[in-house]
C-alpha cells in the first residue's frame, strides 16, 4: 500500500523515479515517500510529515485521529533545541563493553534526551576501564570531563577500573551517575576508601572476600542454576525526601525497571550511613536499597534499576536530566576559573 525509500541526502527522490518506483512495486505515486539521511532518528517522523505521509496512512487504514500533530509539535521544539545548543558537556562513559557502542544504546539516547532538556550537546568519551586497570592514570583519562557514568555490566572483567573512577569522581567533586553495576562499584568504592574496608568486594567478583557489602539477594542465595533468575522488569521504590533523588523526581512513589541479581548488603548499610552515604530510595517489601548519595558531593547518586529504559525524547528520565544540568554546572564553574586565572598577573 505505501512504499518508504531510503535515500541519500544529495539524491532525493525526483517525481520521475517516484512514478517508476511506484509503476513497478503496483503502488500510486502519491504514496512513495523517501526517507532521507538524517543527523538523528528522531528527524525521521518530521521528514515524513513534510510529504504527508501521516495523512497517508491514516486515510489508507480509514483512520480518524483528532489533534494527532500536537506530538509533532513537540518534537519540533525538541529538534530545535537538539540542533541549537547553548552548552557542551562531556561526559565519560566507563565501560567494558565500549568495541560495540551499541551495548550501551539506550543510554546514548538518554543523553540525547537530558541535553536537548538542558539545550545542551552531550559530548561522549569513551573510557575503557580495563585498560584504566592497567594504566592506572584515573586522572589522565579524565582530567577534562564534566561527568562520569558507569553503567551496568556482569563479570568482573574491568570492576578495578571502574571502582577507580567511582573513587575519582567522588573526591574531585565530578557528577556521578552509577548505573546497576555502577552504584555496587560505588558501594565498593564508599566501603574500601571512606569506611577504611580493604577486603569490601561483592561475591560477585570474589565469593569469600572479608566484607561482602554487595551480595546476592536472600532469595538468591540458593539457586545453583542461574538462568531466568534475575530481579527483571518494574518494581516499586520509596524516595527519601531531602535528597537529590527526590529533587528529580518530585514524587516519593515511583517504579523502576531492574535486570540483576546482586544487592547491597544491609549488614553494612548503617555503617556506611554512619560515614555519609545517604540510601535515597528503597524497596520497602523486600527491604533493598535501589539509590545512593553521598553528602557534600555536587551530584553523586548510584541506581540499581536501569532509568535509561524509560527515557523518551519528549519525557526524559529526570535523574538523566538532573545529571547533565549537574555537568553543565561544572563546566560553567571550571570556564569562570579559567576564565579568571588569565586575568591574574603572572
Amino acid at each position: 500500500n505505501v512504499l518508504v525509500c531510503r535515500t541519500e541526502a544529495d539524491h532525493h527522490l525526483t517525481p520521475k523515479l517516484k512514478k517508476k518506483l511506484g509503476l513497478f512495486c503496483n503502488v500510486e505515486t502519491k504514496y512513495v515517500f523517501e526517507s532521507p539521511d538524517v543527523h538523528t532518528i528522531y528527524e525521521i517522523p518530521l521528514v515524513l510529515h513534510q510529504q504527508d505521509f501521516d495523512d497517508a496512512i491514516l486515510k489508507r487504514l480509514g483512520l480518524k485521529v483528532p489533534d494527532h500533530q500536537e506530538n509533532l509539535h513537540m518534537l519540533e521544539n525538541s529538534m530545535g533545541r537538539f540542533n541549537n545548543p547553548k552548552h557542551s558537556v562531556t561526559i565519560a562513559l566507563c565501560g567494558k563493553y565500549n568495541g560495540l557502542h551499541d551495548a550501551y544504546k539506550s543510554i546514548i539516547e538518554a543523553f540525547i534526551h537530558s541535553g536537548i532538556e538542558n539545550d545542551a550537546q552531550v559530548k561522549i568519551k569513551w573510557v575503557d576501564t580495563e585498560k584504566l586497570e592497567e594504566t592506572g592514570d584515573v586522572s589522565g583519562v579524565l582530567y577534562n570531563v564534566d561527568g562520569i557514568l558507569i553503567p551496568g555490566g556482569f563479570g568482573d572483567r574491568g570492576i578495578e577500573g571502574k571502582i577507580m573512577v567511582s573513587r575519582y569522581a567522588r573526591e574531585n567533586g565530578i557528577p556521578f551517575f552509577g548505573i546497576c553495576l555502577g552504584l555496587q562499584c560505588a558501594i565498593i568504592d564508599f566501603a574500601r576508601h571512606v569506611c577504611g574496608w580493604k577486603g569490601a568486594n561483592s561475591t560477585e567478583f570474589q565469593k569469600k572476600c572479608k566484607s561482602p557489602v554487595i551480595d546476592l539477594m536472600h532469595g538468591q542465595r540458593k539457586i545453583k542454576s542461574k538462568g531466568a533468575t534475575m530481579r527483571l522488569g518494574s518494581y516499586p521504590c520509596r524516595v527519601k525526601t531531602r535528597t537529590r533523588a527526590y529533587k528529580a523526581y518530585g514524587k516519593r512513589n515511583i517504579n523502576e525497571r531492574h535486570r540483576h541479581r546482586f544487592e547491597v548488603n544491609n549488614r553494612y548499610r548503617k555503617k556506611m550511613e554512619d560515614n555519609g552515604l545517604v540510601i535515597s530510595g528503597e524497596n520497602l517489601e523486600l527491604n533493598l536499597v535501589e539509590m545512593i548519595e553521598v553528602k557534600n558531593h555536587p551530584w553523586f547518586v548510584g541506581v540499581q534499576f536501569h532509568p535509561e529504559l524509560k527515557s523518551r525524547i519528549v519525557n526524559v528520565h529526570p535523574l538523566f536530566r538532573d545529571f547533565i544540568t549537574a555537568a553543565i554546572d561544572v563546566r560553567k564553574s571550571h570556564n569562570l576559573n579559567v576564565n579568571y586565572a588569565k586575568t591574574q598577573p603572572v
